[in-house]
């Protein structure tokens, strides 16, 4: 809220309410009233939570906080209400609140081997999919139409929908938030619109930005869930008519600002996590921060203690929450869409206080949740809580009964309270980015467990009415607006190109409501696009109060006034499918599945969809920051065997001495298939090649790097659904590098890439024959590869049985498999804190992998240069002390490198480690050939360079290069740091690389 004084408000009220899964919260405040935000509150009220409607609870909030505070009905602004009741409906995979969804995409060459709905539950896939096609349209990564829509088949799509009786339809078109022009989705949206009038459309553009799997994901749910979202917000407008209410209805989104119910009935995922936001910026008004245009106020630290978790976010100087980084997931499936950073503890008022036999004492995780007031000691119940403790300790708590805590012992209430504080610290410290104390604002109805002193905070604020801080924050929420484009940095600078959408976000966010005056920036970021020349992504926040003398009374419609039956939407039980059973593997007893030939005593490794996923997690590992996500490459080929195609893999040993092998892949810019997906276009590079080496088969496939998605791309290749021939569990790099010449084989041997091919997956190939070097053929590639899309498959000469023998990397499909399986395992066993020891042991120990630093990201630099993504990320020490083991900071193993920062430079992959202490000296530590790969500490998972965020917390890890990389003819042995413009760099060894175990090799044959 700005700090001015309204005192000529014609609206000065403004009403916020808040859902909880117990009760739900609502506040009216008063915007006239600026010198005090405690006054400004001048009714609020609690009641319980209605299911399944929870329309009757907010009526009667609001009707008490109307009646408490007798204000003119005529002069309130608004209505707002945060509650993740369409969320709920997609976890519990309610059928009656879901929708059957079609989906249209617009592409006429790509996406087709990764159908929607690829990697959704199961359970929710057979609930939600109704109808699946593709039509012709699309564009490229740098704006230009890959094929226009045809209106024919758009019609006769329309026909296949009305036939199966669909109400939601998304259409998702590949590169579709670049189309700036076509206005391809909108165009198709027209045509089914006229063709189906009561059909719900939505396109994906609107949904979210690049990234096509996630943002078609997002927008399906968004689909589903949107005619249960209009009944629901229709049941709110009949509550406010009878509450005599005829002001604007808002619902409060995911970043802290208003939603208009008409764009939340169309976009009711933008609410989804509004609960958490809600509460931090209820925190931060009645605190008196960010008064002044949302500037002047530090970092703070917010927590909601509950009754049985407590959840800590941080409020950034622009006033709103940090956002998560990484991936998101709603109900198990993956989208790209903005998302608070909140991490909990089992710990609230409900939490219950146990003692053993031998004295130790535990605090939660199980809590008596909404029966505190039946099960706790204060009010009469037998269980121990977390409030019985904070009442027992005479620390002037007002709650039920003290006398009936006074038999707690002493010892029991000491050791419960160094837990709590130790847990409060704990979570505190792992939020900061810094050693420096912060202040710490306490909401929730469970607050006064919190001890008044936590180490490394500087203040701890208990503001009035904390305990409805959520319903606070949406009544003062504001209006947003989000450019997030993508530019043309060859006609202007990068600075001009941010401050093109900057200009755009203010005035989006002034056309939607907001007070000139008081519009500020939020977030700002540039991100160039790998590969693709003078092309940089600005995003752009803009934030303001919006004009409470335009309000618009909402009125009901005749459409509205159908009949409705608490929300639902009828199922025809005709309709329900028998939802498929997932038996889980047993990671600790599971084995692949290697067979042998009788005849030749040939060992394959058949992959399974476990080894799939496992294969695909230890690739991005290895991918050091590049290569691109193995994630829908990794989904195709699940595809593949889930029809009965097989994948097998057999080792060096098993090649014949005669053996034709050849080696494909794909190159170009890592956006490019994060939109098309995975397509063809490897596939076509080989035919075309085997066609000018007039070759009718060969005998197997090896990969040209095992990093990235590029490691999974042999066994797409070698499917039988292709070309059915193996992989050999190995490849040229070992790892992702950025340029071709630097393969193993090309670094060792000379004329090893030409003759090669390259193709579009559209129908485009072409052959290069001649190089004088092979350093030009990367540079001579890269021209045809822009026209044709920016990413091609490329398919290079083929080779030989000796020369795999002697240069490829052994065994690293074997190692990427361990890796994905660590992972797996640990978060499976709850071992996530010791993840990055258990791979170390998998790669050979510590004297081949080493933890080089354990940190949280504080500040990530981009720039483009020639075509590759250039920067730096600066990771910040924490340690043990600082932080909490169950979110994945473990010393067991000590790192290389503690305290200070360390400062990885990347170009396209992570090049060296540089570590600076606290007083500024810097030492080298890793240098490229040796793989230096930043995990996730949260869920042990590599990081690519694009997912580098503010505040991640992070596990550097550095792994041993293959010897084949040492003491080589062609500089490469320093020729790492040198090849990519490092020349003062010298190479500092992390240990003795140790051969991957083979898994075809280990694992013993079935019986």
């Amino acid at each position: 809220m700005h700090s001015m004084s309204l005192a000529n408000e014609p609206f000065p009220y403004r009403i916020g309410v808040d859902v909880g899964g117990t009760n739900t919260d609502a506040v009216i405040i008063d915007t006239r009233i600026a010198d005090s935000r405690e006054k400004s509150v001048i009714a609020a009220a609690k009641t319980a939570t209605s299911f399944p409607s929870v329309t009757d609870g907010i009526e009667g909030a609001v009707r008490t906080v109307l009646e408490e505070s007798a204000i003119d009905r005529q002069r309130i602004a608004s209505l707002a209400i945060g509650t993740t009741h369409f969320l709920n409906a997609i976890i519990e995979r309610s059928e009656h609140h879901l929708s059957r969804v079609a989906v249209v995409r617009l592409s006429k060459s790509f996406t087709r081997e990764v159908p929607p709905f690829s990697d959704f539950p199961s359970d929710l896939r057979d609930i939600i999919r109704g109808y699946c096609t593709q039509v012709d349209g699309g564009l490229q990564i740098d704006g230009s139409i890959e094929a226009p829509i045809i209106e024919s088949q758009i019609v006769e799509e329309c026909a296949q929908i009305q036939k199966r009786g669909i109400s939601a339809v998304v259409i998702s078109g590949v590169f579709s938030p670049l189309d700036h022009h076509f206005h391809q989705e909108q165009k198709v949206r027209g045509i089914i619109n006229r063709e189906l009038p009561h059909v719900t459309v939505v396109c994906s553009s609107e949904i979210s930005n690049l990234g096509f799997l996630e943002r078609e994901n997002a927008s399906i749910l968004n689909a589903s869930i949107h005619r249960f979202a209009e009944r629901t917000i229709h049941e709110f407008k009949m509550a406010m008519k009878r509450l005599g209410l005829r002001c604007g209805l808002y619902l409060t989104q995911n970043d802290g600002t208003l939603l208009d119910s008409f764009t939340a009935a169309q976009l009711p995922i933008r609410t989804f996590s509004s609960g958490p936001t809600n509460s931090m910026r209820g925190a931060a008004y009645l605190c008196g921060l960010y008064a002044d245009g949302e500037s002047g106020s530090p970092t703070t630290l917010v927590c909601d203690v509950g009754g049985t978790t407590s959840d800590v976010g941080v409020l950034l100087p622009s006033g709103y929450p940090r956002q998560a980084a990484g991936d998101v997931s709603i109900a198990g499936v993956k989208v790209n869409y903005g998302m608070p950073h909140v991490e909990s503890i089992g710990v609230g008022g409900g939490s219950i206080i146990r003692e053993d036999e031998a004295g130790r004492v535990t605090v939660g995780r199980d809590s008596v949740g909404y029966a505190i007031r039946k099960r706790a000691l204060v009010f009469g119940g037998s269980t121990t809580t977390a409030t019985d403790i904070v009442v027992a300790s005479d620390a002037g708590i007002n709650i039920g009964d003290a006398n009936l805590v006074k038999g707690l012992k002493p010892d029991l209430i000491t050791k419960s309270q160094e837990i709590i504080k130790r847990e409060f610290e704990q979570i505190c410290d792992l939020m900061k980015t810094s050693p420096e104390p912060l202040p710490l604002i306490l909401v929730g109805g469970g607050s006064i467990i919190c001890p008044p002193k936590l180490d490394g905070i500087s203040e701890i604020i208990c503001p009035p009415f904390h305990d409805v801080a959520n319903a606070v924050g949406a009544a003062t929420a504001r209006i947003s607006a989000t450019v997030d484009i993508v530019q043309n940095a060859g006609t202007q600078t990068i600075a001009q190109a941010m401050e093109n959408a900057t200009a755009m976000a203010i005035e989006r966010v002034a056309k939607a409501g907001a007070r000139p005056e008081t519009i500020v920036i939020t977030e700002k970021e540039s991100l160039p696009l790998q590969y693709v020349e003078n092309k940089v992504r600005t995003i752009v926040k803009a934030v303001g109060d919006f004009s409470p003398s335009e309000v618009v009374f909402e009125e009901i419609t005749h459409e509205e006034r159908e009949p409705i039956t608490n929300g639902h939407i009828p199922t025809n039980p005709s309709q329900k499918m028998q939802h498929e059973t997932e038996i889980p593997v047993d990671i600790n007893t599971y084995r692949p599945h290697i067979i042998i030939d009788p005849k030749t005593g040939l060992k394959t490794w058949l992959v399974s969809t476990t080894d799939l996923e496992w294969l695909a997690e230890g690739c991005y590992v290895l991918g050091c920051g590049g290569g691109g996500s193995p994630y829908p490459e990794m989904l195709k080929l699940r595809q593949h065997i889930q029809k009965g195609h097989e994948l097998r893999i057999i080792d060096t040993e098993s090649l014949k001495k005669d053996a034709r092998i050849y080696w494909a892949g794909n190159m170009g810019s890592p956006a490019v298939p994060a939109e098309r997906l995975s397509a063809s276009e490897s596939i076509t590079a080989m035919e075309t090649m085997m066609e000018y080496n007039k070759h009718d088969s060969f005998d197997a496939m090896i990969g040209i790097e095992i990093g990235g998605s590029n490691g999974l791309q042999p066994l797409t290749i070698g499917s039988s659904l292709h070309f059915d021939r193996p992989v050999v569990d190995a490849d040229w790099m070992g790892r992702a590098y950025p340029n071709l010449w630097q393969v193993t084989i090309a670094v060792q041997e000379k004329g090893q890439i030409l003759p090669c091919a390259i193709a579009s997956g559209d129908g485009r190939a072409l052959i290069m024959t001649k190089s004088p070097n092979d350093k030009i053929i990367d540079q001579t590639l890269r021209a045809p590869t822009i026209e044709m899309g920016y990413y091609v498959g490329l398919c290079a000469k083929p080779t030989t049985t000796e020369l795999v023998r002697k240069w490829a990397i052994k065994n690293t499909l074997s190692q990427a498999w361990r890796i994905g399986r660590c992972i797996a395992r640990a978060n499976k066993n709850n071992t996530m804190n010791t993840v990055t020891e258990q791979i170390i042991d998998e790669m050979g120990g510590a004297k081949s992998a080493k933890i080089l630093f354990r940190g949280k990201i504080v500040d990530v630099e981009r720039r483009l240069f020639r075509g590759h993504s250039h920067g730096e990320v600066v990771i910040r020490h924490i340690s043990t002390a600082d932080a909490h083991e169950q979110n994945g900071i473990h010393e067991n193993l000590p790192a290389v490198a503690t305290g200070g920062e360390l400062r990885i430079p990347f170009m396209n992959e992570n090049l060296l480690a540089k570590h600076v202490d606290d007083e500024g000296k810097e030492t080298m530590i890793a240098t490229v050939p040796d793989l230096i790969t930043v995990l996730n500490a949260t869920n042990g998972k590599a990081l690519g360079i694009g997912e580098y965020r503010y505040g991640v917390i992070v596990t550097v890890l550095g792994m041993a290069c293959s010897p084949i990389w040492n003491g080589n003819e062609r500089g490469l042995q320093a020729g790492g740091p040198s090849a990519f413009g490092y020349d003062d760099v010298e190479y500092h060894p992390l240990g003795i690389y140790k051969e991957p175990r083979s898994v075809i090799e280990e694992f013993p044959l079935p019986n």
